[in-house]
């Protein structure tokens, strides 16, 4: 079937056409709103600037196709093949993505808000810019799993993004707008997250061993038995976070913000704190073996039975600190 008769029959009101072979076809800005085209082939085919809002396109083969700029708000896509396709600036709000392969597609710029991504395999591809708000990344019982590995999210805009229990070592979100997202149980070790904005972001039980986190705002965020062992928060801003039973051992913390930071039964051995802000935290039963407090401020820090017999706290500022042994300075 050649475009100009997909055209014609649309336009007289038909609206199945499951299975055609539209390989290569150029539809460059057709209106094709609501069209059934599951399992279609459309692989390389023209579709910049298409409207295929509330498309069907479940199991259709979309690679290398040329989307960009096209409208697939609410479209059905699950288990579509979008190998190499090209989505700069195509919007996606609410189009349900699950399963699908966009391996090495192009998503720069594109509009993700409130997508289903569970199960779809986005490695490689690119993400620059694109906004994720709302999107579904999450993991559910090894049934969805999203792939994300080698994608490059750096400035990505995934703000209240679920993400819970995702893979994403060694992912690029440099610069990423991460606030409120939902990372529970995630992996990002070895992450680069430098100057993310992570406020407020859920993070409990993610492994974050060995991330870069230098500059990133992670205020009033969520860590719980997180583990950031080995990490380089230097200049980060922590403050209010709640990290209780976190692994910082080894962790670079030096002038890191982490006033109000609920730190109890924390592992901080072997950091680096020298020069931190811990006014008013809360640290019961920190251990802290070697760990560096060099300069550090620990004016109002709660520090009832903390381990700080090994650490070094030359300089350090105590003011109305209560100590391991339950005196207040």
């Amino acid at each position: 079937m050649d475009a100009g008769e997909l055209r014609q029959r649309y336009e007289g009101g038909e609206t199945q056409f499951r299975g055609e072979n539209l390989s290569g076809t150029n539809l460059t800005g057709a209106d094709l709103i609501g069209i059934d085209l599951e399992r279609a082939d459309l692989s390389n085919a023209l579709l910049v600037f298409a409207y295929l809002s509330r498309a069907r396109l479940r199991k259709a083969t979309l690679t290398g196709a040329k989307l960009s700029g096209a409208n697939l708000n609410q479209a059905l896509l699950s288990s579509a093949n979008l190998h190499n396709a090209d989505l700069h600036g195509a919007t996606l709000q609410g189009a349900d993505l699950r399963a699908a392969d966009l391996t090495l597609a192009n998503l720069q710029d594109a509009n993700l808000i409130d997508a289903d991504l569970r199960g779809t395999n986005l490695s490689g591809a690119t993400l620059i810019g694109a906004c994720l708000r709302g999107a579904n990344l999450r993991e559910e019982r090894r049934i969805y799993y999203s792939s994300l590995t080698g994608a490059v999210l750096c400035r990505v805009d995934l703000e209240g993004a679920d993400l819970k229990g995702a893979e994403l070592p060694k992912v690029n979100l440099s610069g990423a707008n991460l606030r409120e997202v939902q990372l529970r149980e995630a992996n990002l070790k070895k992450a680069d997250l430098r100057w993310c904005d992570l406020r407020g972001a859920f993070l409990s039980d993610a492994n974050l061993e060995g991330a870069d986190l230098r500059g990133a705002n992670l205020t009033n965020a969520k860590l719980e038995r997180a583990n950031l062992a080995d990490t380089d928060l230097t200049e980060a801003t922590l403050q209010g976070a709640v990290m209780p039973d976190v692994h910082l051992n080894n962790a670079k913390l030096s002038e890191v913000n982490l006033r109000l930071a609920r730190l109890n039964r924390a592992d901080l051995s072997r950091a680096d704190l020298s020069k931190a802000n811990l006014r008013d935290a809360e640290m019961v039963e920190a251990y802290c073996a070697r760990t560096n407090f060099t300069a550090a401020n620990l004016s109002g820090a709660n520090l009832i039975r903390a381990e700080l017999s090994s650490a070094n706290l030359t300089w350090v500022e105590w003011q109305g600190a209560t100590m391991p042994d339950g005196t207040v300075v």
